[in-house]
């Protein structure tokens, strides 16, 4: 395996803490608009966050998102977040493993149980393209021999493949791949986005396979085509991820749809998500959950101390937006939308071409 693999996890790491990688919009989930209820009928210390997700219990419906491992840095990151997510209940999800199925030593960086102690949910992660180039079932299993997991992401990436110097794009064939290896494998197997979303046909196709659910990862966080264009440099695919940073489906929009194509099945909501108001939201448009992850890799700078104290402010604001809308528990926030369906979505799309043209006059 290219020697190269552990510096391009560690230049991924100093480029979403260090550089301006996130997607140059509002976020769309500031334009979903909850019913504020003045008479809530209610006790804040009522409100209840607890939810079962892939039937494991959390304490609230937050994974710390997918974000790294594969070298040193990697897994003091890890260590960081995996006793921050036992510490108040929450589920963890892993940077893409492919590191450690090329180079089995380095699986010690992503084996978060073992760093921290039991935690209720772990999912693990891998890049789908991998499968188009001979990683098959039993690669997996050994995978998960050496780092138990309790949910597989096979992540979906290819506009960040197209920039990433060296990235793999022989994505024809991907899909028969794909349904192959999820038919063989006896853990939950979920696919999820990185950052450019999931649109209405995507979902449709991709909800056809036997699944547990989704992660819907819109655009609105770090944006990978413009994390790989700094890489890049200046070079045509350098200036591609510049320009395409926006490029994709806005994460209230690739929820919406994930959920549509889903049914009762797991969606989970993420991309860009920093504060309690945006989970609320991404949870009142059929999200199960949320997952995140910038916010986090910051504080994780700091020790697991404080990625508790930044989740705790996140979980409180929740509570308080919760407690506000007259929503019981998470589930209830479903009903709290201000402007339900289409008139939502028409509301976002409004305030969306309010911003540009703004800028255009800036």
């Amino acid at each position: 395996m290219p020697e190269d693999i552990q510096k391009r996890k560690d230049d991924h790491l100093a480029l979403c803490l260090r550089g301006d990688v996130r997607a140059p919009a509002r976020h769309s989930l500031d334009s979903v608009r909850l019913e504020y209820d003045c008479l809530p009928d209610l006790d804040l210390d009522e409100v209840d966050l607890s939810t079962t997700l892939f039937g494991r219990p959390l304490r609230a419906p937050l994974l710390i998102g997918a974000m790294t491992g594969g070298s040193d840095s990697g897994a003091a990151v890890n260590r960081s977040l995996a006793t921050a997510a036992r510490e108040l209940g929450l589920g963890m999800c892993l940077g893409s493993q492919r590191a450690m199925i090329e180079r089995p030593e380095l699986a010690w960086t992503y084996d978060v149980r073992a760093m921290a102690g039991d935690l209720p949910l772990v999912v693990g992660n891998l890049g789908a393209i991998q499968l188009n180039k001979g990683v098959g079932v039993a690669q997996i299993r050994e995978m998960v021999d050496r780092v138990p997991l309790d949910v597989l992401a096979l992540h979906l990436n290819p506009l960040q493949e197209a920039i990433q110097p060296g990235g793999d794009t022989a994505w024809r064939g991907l899909w028969e791949r794909v349904s192959e290896v999820v038919g063989g494998l006896e853990l939950e197997v979920i696919f999820k986005e990185v950052g450019a979303g999931v649109s209405r046909a995507a979902a449709s196709r991709l909800a056809a396979l036997p699944v547990a659910g989704i992660d819907a990862a819109g655009v609105g966080g770090t944006s990978w085509a413009m994390v790989e264009a700094l890489r890049a440099e200046d070079t045509p695919a350098g200036a591609a991820g510049r320009n395409l940073a926006w490029f994709g489906v806005e994460t209230a929009r690739s929820i919406l749809n994930c959920r549509a194509a889903f049914g009762d099945r797991v969606v989970i909501g993420s991309g860009g998500i920093t504060t309690g108001y945006q989970v609320a939201a991404a949870l009142a448009l059929g999200a199960d959950a949320v997952a995140m992850s910038q916010p986090l890799l910051e504080a994780a700078e700091g020790g697991s101390e404080q990625v508790i104290a930044r989740l705790e402010e996140i979980l409180f604001e929740l509570r308080v937006v919760m407690f506000c809308t007259g929503s019981g528990s998470t589930s209830a926030l479903r009903g709290a939308l201000a402007e339900p369906g289409a008139l939502a979505q028409r509301g976002m799309e409004r305030e969306r071409e309010q911003g540009q043209a703004k800028g255009r006059r800036g």
